[in-house]
């Protein structure tokens, strides 16, 4: 049900409209101060509270829960306040982006391995697993990775794997830019290789507002595995 709801959400994200607001602008790209992170409150509104919000009414909420320490880190900056405001939200949106998209992989893990078998926290992040899934006594730290079509990745918690229990699992985020979906094919009437790798990959799709997320595919094959492990 949740996934339903969540990925009707993704759907009506204008995420051509955001890039296109955000994209040129990165004035605010130091390392943020754990006090004005947002990822933990992205984790306590879509995950635990369930709560769809589009960017703007999160962004909101952000500036209320943490107006006072963003203001004493712009100071402390020495950035103009006009131009801390306008780059900030395009820093957010980006963190906001990837971590509903993670998010999102979460809800699909819930949907194949059962209700209540995934957590998704900051300290779980923090720790290294974008989500864990306990499943038959057995727990699964995943690690989304996001990857370039050169094979450059692009986020990983690579060296704090021994923090937590439990076997970690990669899975691996390649999209090719919007480009090849606009204009799948070449002169000669054959598909891209970017493309068509990525229509021959089962465990990602792509709504029609650009979102790409993962499919059960993703996660069938391990459930299947302790299953048959387990009888």
């Amino acid at each position: 049900m949740h996934l339903n709801e969540f990925e009707k959400f993704l759907r009506s994200v204008d995420l051509i409209g955001y890039r296109e607001k955000y994209r040129p602008i990165k004035i605010v790209e130091m390392d943020l101060p754990k006090e004005i992170q947002a990822i933990n409150l992205l984790y306590k509104v879509y995950w635990s509270k369930k709560e769809f919000l589009s960017f703007d009414k999160f962004y909101g909420q952000y500036l209320k829960e943490y107006g006072a320490d963003i203001k004493k880190f712009q100071e402390k900056t020495g950035m103009c306040e006009n131009c801390f405001s306008k780059g900030l939200p395009a820093r957010i949106y980006r963190t906001w982006a990837s971590i509903i998209t993670q998010i999102h992989a979460g809800y699909v893990a819930e949907s194949v391995f059962g209700e209540g078998t995934v957590a998704m926290s900051g300290e779980l992040d923090h720790r290294g697993a974008d989500f864990q899934v306990i499943y038959k006594g057995e727990i699964l730290n995943y690690q989304v990775k996001k990857k370039s079509f050169s094979g450059e990745v692009r986020r990983g918690k690579g060296g704090v794997k021994t923090k937590i229990k439990g076997e970690f699992i990669d899975i691996n985020y390649e999209v090719p830019s919007s480009d090849y979906f606009e204009n799948p094919k070449k002169k000669d009437g054959k598909y891209k290789l970017p493309y068509k790798r990525f229509q021959n990959n089962k465990e990602l799709k792509r709504f029609s507002n650009g979102f790409v997320v993962f499919t059960p595919y993703a996660f069938e094959r391990k459930k299947k595995e302790i299953d048959k492990f387990l009888k």
